[in-house]
């Protein structure tokens, strides 16, 4: 059986918000809430490709203290922007 887009949503915000840092935590909760439900699939599957990413890396990316990888970029700028209010 596949998953719904409902449960899909769902999960990926529950990984959103339960990520090991706190810091984390807050920057990919304001974030899932405010894009999740306008991602289309393909979107998705590289939020969900990204939230495998390690909480350190993630946030030294999304700080700008280091850069982002390229195939993360555009994904990591957005996070950046939105959930940081940059």
């Amino acid at each position: 059986m596949s998953e719904t887009p409902e449960h899909r949503l769902k999960r990926l915000s529950m990984r959103s918000m339960r990520r090991g840092i706190k810091e984390m935590d807050i920057i990919l909760m304001r974030y899932s809430e405010a894009r999740l439900a306008q991602m289309d699939a393909a979107q998705l599957d590289a939020y969900e490709a990204l939230l495998e990413e390690n909480d350190q890396d993630l946030y030294q990316w999304v700080s700008g203290q280091r850069p982002a990888p390229d195939a993360l970029r555009g994904l990591i700028d957005d996070i950046a922007a939105t959930a940081c209010n940059r």
